[in-house]
């Protein structure tokens, strides 16, 4: 596992683009420049030694060696010795719904990227609690197991899209009904210390059509899971874009545009069955932090965990490479030279 230990100075890497973007139109001032004096044609006449080529080169490689520099100055660590480590905390599956629905732009820039935003800002405010990740539409899958691995659950975050789902609709039974069985089983023993240290967040507009959900989290109560719900949309509802950032819209088999509403009223009742909280997702974060504050006072669990527990720096290589690229910078001329150019070698 790589890791760096001060990772805000990768930030410091969007300076390579402006670098970028200031030799272009360096290059292109030089141009401009010498046309008030002269044709472009004449250039190679008039300045036989002057090479583009070159210059471009060396700017690549000192642009290069600049951004590993920066690499280097971070820290890298690699972990180098495993150990397994007691902790204490809760078992959260979080079901994320990606039908067609979640394209619809009432809450900016869409549903599904706002769910993703709120679920990021919820993984930074967690510490030991294990989560797992489940998409649904017309079904249901697994995406991440139960695990700790905060890291692993943004990368995959990421990736979600509406394509990941074939059937379309909205299952919120079938999420529920895996993500129940979704908790490692030392968590649903009864000889646990706790019988509430389990918790299912479904994030979606709400448009259950399809299943029972409602049957479905109370039988998920009954096995002391609690179900959280966060709405995203409006009520009065928006049409759903044909597809992200397009400006046709989805219509039904009689030509209809059809309007994608949240529906509230299912989703809080799905909440109440298991006392579980019900919030609306939008630009304020005032009911996410409630939920948060309710996930953090639910009872925990000791578990095992292997983390990485030796680090070694890894700097040395990056700044090795850094410099070796720019000695053979520093090797290449500017100019071509005078006194190659007299050898024909490919004439």
């Amino acid at each position: 596992m790589i890791r760096f230990e001060r990772i805000e100075i990768l930030y410091f890497l969007a300076i390579i683009p402006i670098l970028v973007i200031l030799y272009f139109f360096a290059v292109r001032a030089s141009k401009k420049n010498f046309r008030k004096f002269a044709s472009m044609e004449l250039k190679g006449f008039l300045l036989p030694l002057e090479s583009g080529f070159r210059k471009g080169l060396k700017f690549s490689l000192w642009l290069v060696s600049f951004g590993i520099l920066i690499v280097a100055l971070a820290g890298p660590q690699r972990g180098s010795k495993l150990r397994e480590v007691q902790k204490r905390g809760s078992e959260i599956v979080i079901a994320l719904d990606v039908s067609n629905s979640m394209l619809a732009e009432d809450i900016k820039p869409n549903r599904l990227e706002t769910a993703k935003y709120s679920l990021n800002r919820m993984l930074n405010d967690m510490e030991d609690d294990k989560i797992g990740l489940i998409v649904f539409a017309g079904d249901a899958y697994t995406q991440i197991p139960i695990t700790n691995d905060y890291g692993a659950a943004r990368l995959f975050l990421n990736t979600v899209s509406t394509d990941m789902v074939s059937k379309q609709g909205t299952s919120l039974a079938s999420a529920i009904e895996l993500a129940s069985r979704s908790f490692t089983p030392e968590s649903a023993n009864e000889n646990s210390q706790s019988g509430k240290s389990r918790a299912v967040i479904i994030i979606t507009d709400g448009e259950n059509n399809e299943g029972d959900a409602i049957n479905a989290a109370k039988k998920a109560a009954e096995k002391g899971i609690i179900i959280h719900t966060i709405g995203l949309g409006t009520p009065d509802g928006v049409p759903i874009p044909v597809y992200l950032g397009s400006r046709e819209f989805r219509r039904d088999k009689d030509g209809n545009v059809v309007v994608s509403k949240l529906d509230e009223t299912g989703l809080k009742q799905i909440a109440a069955v298991s006392s579980g909280f019900y919030v609306r997702a939008g630009n304020n974060t005032a009911g996410l932090q409630q939920l948060m504050k309710k996930i953090s006072e639910m009872d925990s669990e000791e578990y095992t965990a292997t983390v990485f527990a030796e680090y070694i720096e890894r700097y040395q290589y990056f700044i090795g490479i850094a410099l070796f690229l720019l000695l053979i910078e520093f090797l290449i001329m500017q100019k071509k030279s005078l006194w190659l150019s007299k050898f024909k070698l490919f004439s």
